[in-house]
Parts: structure tokens; C-alpha cells; sequence
């Protein structure tokens, strides 16, 4: 059975991952848009993300203070072989950031949403290196408890339908481009070549193969 503050975490957990979802649609933006004005556009993602960072922190917080039951401790060395894995994971990360352009990503930049189609680096491996890479490190973390378990589960279930629900949105701002791209690089499990140069989308725009 599943203790009390498991369950509280998971009911966290899936309130914030619908929030998440709920604002990052074009639906809240549309109605940001009519309320605000162009200021909406031009700032929404820095609100969004700053709203991420507040409504994630309580959950960081419950985690502290609940750890949970420890399910499986690696020992040394594979411990430092799974941190090391951790630390490649959150550098990969942050690299595929910044050639998302780091603070277009953060809304630091307004977003004028003239941004083209990202292929480069990491993209043009895999169609969703962020939730990929994030995967890897939870994944890896050489502690285990019950409610981490839970917590990983779930997040791992929400960057699924996450790439699903953010797919759609890309497929209806950038069209055949993007549903060309779907077609040629993988969801979540990337391929070791590069399966969609950038110079490919150059083409396209150009109105060639």
C-alpha cells in the first residue's frame, strides 16, 4: 500500500503537470492574448516559466521533508557510474538549451514567435532531446525510494503525453515542415546520426527537395 505522503506527492505531481500542460496550450495563450494585448505574447513564456519554478518548488519541498522508503541503494562502484551517467545527462541538458537559444527558451527574449524550426545539435537526432534527457538523469539516480518511484512513473508518463501535446502545436505552427520532420527522426529514442541537417530546412524554405 502506498503511504499517505506518496499519495500527496502524486496528487501534486499531477495537478502541477496539468497546470503545466493547461498554459503551455494555445488556448491559455489565445486568452492571455485577448486580455493583455501583444504585451502577452511578447512575455508569456518568462510568466510561464517563472510559474513553473514557483509551483514546482512545494514539490521539492514535500520531498524533502518525505523522503520515503529506500526500495535499493547501489553500492559503489556502480553508484559513481550512474552519477557520472547524471552528470552527462544534465550537461546534454543544458547544452540542448542553449541551441534551443537559452533565453528564448526561458521567455528572458520575447517571444515575437518568429522563431523557425530548431534542427540542429541534439534535434536533428531526436524530436524531444529535453524530455529524453531528463528521463536519463531521474532514471539513473542510484537511490531509489517509494515515492521517488512514484514520482519518476508519473513524470515519466507526462513527458510522453507532454511530447504529444507540444508535437501539435509545433505541427500547427510550422506545418509540413515540422510533419516532414516527424516523419524522419525519432520521438523520444534518437538515432546516433543525424537524420535532418539543418540545410534540409534551408531547402524547404527555398521551395526545393
Amino acid at each position: 500500500m502506498f503511504s499517505n505522503s506518496t499519495l500527496i506527492l502524486a496528487l501534486y505531481l499531477a495537478c502541477f503537470a496539468s497546470l503545466h500542460s493547461l498554459l503551455a496550450g494555445t488556448w491559455a495563450k489565445r486568452r492571455a492574448q485577448r486580455a493583455f494585448g501583444r504585451r502577452a505574447t511578447r512575455w508569456y513564456r518568462l510568466v510561464y516559466s517563472i510559474l513553473a519554478v514557483v509551483t514546482l518548488s512545494p514539490l521539492i519541498y514535500l520531498f524533502y521533508r518525505f523522503p520515503g522508503e529506500v526500495i535499493y541503494l547501489i553500492p559503489s562502484p556502480w553508484r559513481w557510474i550512474m552519477i557520472f551517467g547524471q552528470i552527462l545527462a544534465a550537461l546534454a541538458l543544458g547544452k540542448t538549451v542553449l541551441e534551443a537559444g537559452a533565453f528564448r527558451f526561458l521567455g528572458i527574449r520575447p517571444d515575437d514567435s518568429e522563431g523557425g524550426l530548431i534542427v540542429r545539435g541534439a534535434y536533428c537526432r531526436v524530436r524531444n532531446p529535453l524530455f529524453l534527457f531528463a528521463l536519463i538523469f531521474l532514471w539513473l539516480s542510484p537511490v531509489m525510494t517509494d515515492n521517488l518511484l512514484v514520482l519518476y512513473l508519473l513524470a515519466t508518463v507526462y513527458f510522453y503525453l507532454g511530447s504529444i501535446h507540444e508535437e501539435r502545436m509545433l505541427a500547427e505552427k510550422f506545418g509540413d515542415d515540422y510533419r516532414d520532420y516527424q516523419r524522419q527522426v525519432p520521438r523520444i529514442v534518437p538515432r546516433l546520426r543525424c537524420r535532418y541537417p539543418e540545410t534540409k530546412v534551408e531547402a524547404r524554405r527555398r521551395g526545393g527537395p
